[in-house]
C-alpha cells in the first residue's frame, strides 16, 4: 500500500537511532528532512566518513551496545532504523544467512516469548557465520528499550528497516510477531513491508530493497512511499533499442551508440521517467568536474567472476546496482564515432553520486568503494523515512548540492563522542578482527572437473 496525500506529522521530535548506519546513508536522509540522527557503526573507516561530514556518531558493536550500553543511548530517541549487513544474505555472499532463514525465524519467536538473552546468545554461536545474527538486532533493540530504565520503559514509535530481497521473508516474519504476539510487554506495531525499486524513487542506479516500516498501535497505520519515477525495464530498454530476444546471448545483444538518443518517452504526468547516469554525472557541480563525453560502463555486478556475463549500459540508462566493486566498473568513452578507449573509472564522488549522496560527500579512511556500495541510498532513505514519519515528500534538489564537511573542530569533538579520543580510537572502539567470519562460513571451492573426452 503506498499512500501519495498530504500527511501531518507523525512525531512532533522524530529522532533516529540508526543501526549498522555505514557511511550516513539514512543519515544523510534524515538531515534533508531535519530530523537529528545518532548512528552506531563498528567500521573505522566508515566512522572517519561520519565524522568528516559531521554526523554524531558512536564507533562501537551494535550488539555490544545493547547489552553493556543501551542505558547510555539518548532517550529522545522514537525512531529505531537500520540496515543489517547483508553479506550472509546477499546473493554476492556465502549464503549462510539465506540457508539458515528458518532458524533465524525461530530465534525471533523465541524473543518475542521473552527468553533470556545469554540462553539465546549461546545459541547463536552455532551458526556458521555470526553475522547471520545480526538480523536479529533491530528487534532486540525494540525488546530492551520496553526495559530501560533510562527510556521510563518506553517503547519505539517507528521502525524503519532495509535490506537485500532476501531478507523479505524475515520483514515478514517480523511484521508477523509485531503484530499478531507483540514485544514482550505487550506493545504491537502495525507494519507494511515490501520490496521497492531505488530507481522509482529517483536513484539513478538499479536496486532493489526489502522495507520494513512500522509504526506503535494507535500511531496509525504506515504506508510505503509513493513512487515518485518509472521503473526500469531492461526487456522494454532492449526492445526500444534493438534486443527485441529474451534468448540473445550478452555479446550479441544491442548496445546503443553512445550518441544514440535513448530517454525514455513520456509526458508531464507522473511518475517522472527514472534518473540516468547522465543525468546524475553531466553536470559541473562541487568539484565534480562533470561527464561531458558520452559513456558506456561495463560493470562487475552479477558476472559471478565470468567476463561475458558482465552487463554494460549506456550513460543514457539507470547505473547497475553499485556494491563494493563500483570501483572495477569499466567506463568506455569515444575517441571517433568508430574507435572507443577506455576513459577514467568513476571517482569516489561520482560513485556517491549514483548513489544519490550529495556532491563532495567526504568519503574518507580505507576501502572507499565499499563504504559507497554497502551505504543506503540517501535519497531512497528520504522517501521511506518521509512515509514513516507522515512527512512531505523530500526534494531530491536538496541531495544534489553539495555537501559541507564538518571543520577540523567539530571532526575532533564528533570523534571524541564516538571514540573517546578526538584523534584516534581508543580501547572502546571494536576491532575488525572481531567482525570477521570464521573460517566454516567462507564458500568452499568446487572441485574442477576433467573435461569430458
Amino acid at each position: 500500500m503506498t499512500s501519495t496525500a498530504s500527511r501531518r506529522p507523525l512525531l512532533d521530535k522524530p529522532f533516529v537511532l540508526d543501526l549498522f548506519a555505514g557511511p550516513g546513508g539514512l543519515d544523510v536522509a534524515g538531515h534533508s528532512l531535519g530530523v537529528p540522527s545518532l548512528g552506531i557503526e563498528w567500521d573505522r573507516s566508515a566512522c572517519l566518513t561520519r565524522y568528516a561530514a559531521g554526523l554524531d556518531t558512536l564507533h562501537a558493536d551494535v550488539s555490544a551496545v545493547r547489552r553493556d550500553a543501551f542505558e547510555s543511548l539518548p532517550p529522545e530517541s522514537n525512531v529505531l532504523a537500520g540496515g543489517p549487513p547483508c553479506q550472509t544474505y546477499s546473493v554476492a555472499g556465502h549464503g549462510a544467512g539465506r540457508q539458515a532463514l528458518d532458524g533465524v525465524k525461530g530465534y525471533i519467536e523465541r524473543l518475542m516469548e521473552g527468553e533470556s538473552d545469554q540462553r539465546i546468545d549461546e545459541d547463536l554461536k552455532t551458526l556458521s557465520d555470526p553475522r547471520t545474527a545480526l538480523v536479529l538486532e533491530p528487534l532486540r533493540y525494540a525488546i530492551q528499550a520496553t526495559r530501560s530504565p533510562n527510556r521510563e520503559n518506553r517503547p519505539y514509535d517507528v521502525v524503519v528497516l532495509e535490506q537485500v530481497p532476501a531478507v523479505a521473508p524475515l520483514w515478514e516474519h517480523y511484521a508477523k510477531v509485531l503484530e499478531e504476539t507483540g514485544l514482550p510487554d505487550g506493545t504491537r506495531y502495525e507494519v507494511v513491508v515490501d520490496v521497492l525499486a531505488t530507481e522509482t524513487y529517483g536513484v539513478p542506479q538499479t536496486r532493489s530493497r526489502a522495507v520494513l516500516i512500522a509504526r506503535r498501535k494507535g500511531l496509525g497505520r504506515p504506508t510505503l512511499p509513493a513512487p515518485t519515477h518509472r521503473s526500469y525495464e531492461a526487456k522494454e530498454w532492449n526492445r526500444r533499442n534493438g534486443t527485441s530476444e529474451p534468448r540473445q546471448s550478452a555479446d550479441q545483444a544491442h548496445q546503443p551508440t553512445l550518441d544514440e538518443s535513448t530517454a525514455p518517452s513520456g509526458n508531464d504526468a507522473d511518475p517522472l521517467p527514472w534518473r540516468s547516469m547522465r543525468d546524475a554525472l553531466a553536470d559541473p557541480v562541487g568539484t565534480h568536474p562533470g561527464r561531458v563525453a558520452p559513456f558506456l560502463v561495463r560493470s562487475n555486478y552479477g558476472s559471478s567472476g565470468n567476463p561475458g556475463r558482465r552487463g554494460v549500459r549506456t550513460d543514457q540508462q539507470p547505473a547497475a546496482t553499485v556494491t563494493g566493486r563500483i570501483s572495477r566498473f569499466v567506463v568506455f568513452e569515444h575517441l571517433d564515432e568508430n574507435i572507443v578507449h577506455e576513459g577514467p573509472r568513476f571517482s569516489m564522488n561520482e560513485a556517491g553520486m549514483l548513489q544519490s549522496f550529495p556532491p563532495d560527500y567526504p568519503w574518507s579512511g580505507t576501502a572507499q568503494a565499499q563504504q559507497v556500495g554497502n551505504a543506503v541510498p540517501p535519497l531512497f532513505g528520504a522517501h521511506l523515512l518521509s512515509a514513516a514519519l507522515g512527512l512531505p515528500r523530500p526534494a531530491p534538489e536538496a541531495l544534489r548540492k553539495p555537501w559541507q564537511p564538518a571543520t577540523e573542530e567539530q571532526r575532533a569533538k564528533l570523534r571524541s563522542n564516538g571514540c573517546g579520543a578526538s584523534d584516534a580510537c581508543t580501547g572502546r572502539c571494536p576491532h575488525p578482527k572481531d567482525q570477521v567470519p570464521p573460517p566454516s562460513s567462507v564458500r568452499p571451492r568446487k572441485s574442477k572437473q576433467a573435461p569430458e573426452k
